[in-house]
């Protein structure tokens, strides 16, 4: 089974989630496998870097973090909920988001890109 995940896009929303490029995520809630953690505070449709950055509030100390499109498991475009196929302690031991490094920084999405890659399935 592992062999199948080798050509997985990490940084790609999957065809099955749901999302509409046309549609602006910004403020919606985000659900992890096992309850919520925050809102959209900002996201990028950019092809082959497609991402989400959540606002986790006081979860994780008000810390935000960057979820690769490749964790949406569904966008609820009514209910303005995104969920994620990952859980809480798995997203909170994700390497840190710093705001502006990943833009271009093609170590920080290989540092990314690695740690959530190894969970798709």
């Amino acid at each position: 089974m592992r062999e199948q995940l080798v050509n997985v896009n990490v940084w790609g929303y999957r065809e099955t989630s749901g999302r509409l490029e046309a549609i602006d995520l910004t403020g919606f809630k985000v659900e992890a496998a096992d309850g919520d953690i925050g809102k959209v505070s900002k996201h990028s449709d950019d092809a082959g870097s497609s991402y989400i950055v959540v606002d986790t509030g006081p979860w994780i100390f008000g810390r935000e973090v960057l979820l690769p499109a490749g964790t949406v498991i569904h966008v609820d475009v009514a209910q303005e909920k995104i969920y994620v196929d990952r859980t809480k302690e798995q997203i909170k031991s994700a390497p840190e988001f710093v705001s502006e490094q990943h833009i271009g920084d093609s170590d920080y999405y290989s540092r990314i890109g690695g740690y959530y890659g190894g969970f798709l399935g």
